[in-house]
């Protein structure tokens, strides 16, 4: 089935649509660069379009009805919002559910040390990289440290344009012969991924005696600054959740600005534009439902991952709000509903077609890609969606007149992998894979099309809307 690219079809009015959502969207990744940075954007914009803390309609006895708009903050790593809807809750959810956390590397808890006359940051990378990629290149570091009293710290380093940028060395080529000849998955090792983040030492006191003087002056300057600037002592990493991400702002790519390059976008795409969509639909039928989520890079764990209880304990919690106390009203509700997992997924690219069967693979400029089911080899580790479900898809977007494609990911037995479908579909629900195709995925720098981009958030709303 050949299908023509979006690009051709946009009239005036589209493109300007198409470009107004892709500069909110690049400004959104620039700046939810981590789980908690995303759940800290999507909260103030969802409270700006009359979204209210769950919490609070607890704490005051509000009674929830059709029109309300709520949210639920998991540790501020997780999200869901909830638009209620005219019909009972019972009769299920239309359910957006993205993820907000990406490949990066962590600091370890005891990670301060110093070589050489260099200050360095041990680090444990999380979720699947290519490790080589993460080596000279302008880092920038987010997080927080918590304090022993219970203070939180912001830490936020390398994006503002007077920040110093961080990075990680590499071996000169003049001197790598042997390093060249390694398998890639080692040619940098994981326990080689040093953060350099300080070379001066702290000058001591003339005066002082040699048994005063810093043994480790570059790592005692580094420690000076960390108490002048945070106030924090080098114990307090041990109660630190800090990740070291590339530094810089997404941008265009292409000489057209056809795309957009950027890190996180893996599965920030989504998570945005599942957003995008969600605050944009106003009483709905159903009641709908924007679910943002932490850990899926590495299996959805966790008390904010997918597996966690959080997003049943939230469904409860509104059911309760209504007046329905019931354990069966819960199962109820989430096994009558409908989802779409709103994950990336892997576009052809030519340069590696080996790895790709054309027919069943995923585009750039042909929209938003419908992926029945994921998993590797004989489709482990998957949900494979109902057909009966597929056809229900296929019409909305049809009658909302959004582009969209299939694909699987990559050749039978070449790879494979997974996403959050497969633990929402435990309730009963009936789940499909949803999402932008994506170029250099995992890579520090990821690259998406503009229309799919925009195609993507118009089939999230008709979703929402319809199903």
């Amino acid at each position: 089935m050949e299908k023509k690219n979006a690009w051709l079809g946009y009239s005036d009015e589209n493109l300007k649509e198409l470009e107004e959502l892709n500069e909110a969207y690049k400004a959104f990744i620039s700046d939810s660069k981590t789980e908690r940075r995303s759940v800290i954007n999507a909260v103030k914009a969802a409270e700006k379009a009359g979204y209210v803390d769950l919490n609070t309609v607890i704490e005051e006895g509000r009674t929830l009805k059709a029109g309300d708009k709520v949210y639920a903050n998991g540790m501020g790593k997780t999200l869901a919002l909830f638009n209620i809807g005219e019909e009972p809750l019972e009769k299920g959810l239309n359910i957006l559910g993205a993820h907000i956390d990406s490949p990066r590397i962590d600091v370890k808890q005891i990670p301060l040390y110093e070589e050489a006359d260099f200050a360095f940051l041990d680090l444990h990378y999380y979720g699947g990289i290519k490790k080589y990629q993460w080596v000279t290149l302008p880092l920038a570091m987010y997080g927080v440290v918590v304090k022993k009293d219970g203070t939180v710290v912001d830490v936020a380093i390398g994006d503002d344009e007077n920040d110093p940028v961080l990075g990680i060395t590499d071996l000169l080529i003049h001197l790598a012969q042997d390093q060249m000849q390694k398998n890639a998955a080692k040619v940098i090792e994981g326990e080689d991924l040093n953060l350099m983040i300080g070379s001066r030492p702290l000058k001591a006191d003339e005066d002082a005696d040699e048994k005063d003087k810093p043994k480790e002056a570059v790592k005692a300057n580094i420690l000076k600054f960390l108490k002048e600037k945070y106030d924090i002592e080098e114990d307090d990493f041990i109660s630190a959740e800090l990740e070291v991400v590339p530094a810089g702002k997404a941008r265009d790519f292409g000489l057209d600005r056809s795309m957009v390059m950027g890190y996180g976008q893996d599965d920030r795409v989504c998570a945005f534009t599942s957003l995008a969509a969600q605050l944009s639909v106003e009483h709905p039928k159903k009641t709908a439902v924007c679910l943002l989520t932490d850990k899926e890079e590495i299996g959805s764990v966790g008390a904010t991952g997918a597996q966690s209880a959080f997003f049943e304990n939230a469904v409860a919690e509104i059911l309760n709000t209504m007046g329905i106390d019931s354990n069966l009203a819960v199962r109820r509700t989430l096994q009558h509903s409908r989802m779409l997992s709103s994950d990336v997924t892997a576009a052809f690219d030519p340069n590696y077609p080996a790895v790709m069967e054309k027919k069943n693979a995923a585009f750039f400029g042909q929209g938003i890609c419908f992926m029945k089911f994921t998993g590797r080899g004989g489709k482990s580790g998957s949900n494979d969606a109902n057909a009966e479900y597929v056809a229900v898809i296929r019409k909305i977007m049809d009658d909302n007149g959004v582009r969209f494609q299939t694909s699987e990911l990559g050749r039978v037995d070449v790879g494979g992998g997974g996403t959050i479908a497969y633990i929402s579909a435990n309730y009963g629900m009936e789940v499909i894979d949803a999402g932008v195709p994506v170029l250099s995925m995992h890579a520090p720098w990821e690259i998406c099309s503009k229309s799919d981009i925009y195609e993507a958030k118009k089939a999230y709303e008709a979703f929402l809307k319809d199903a």
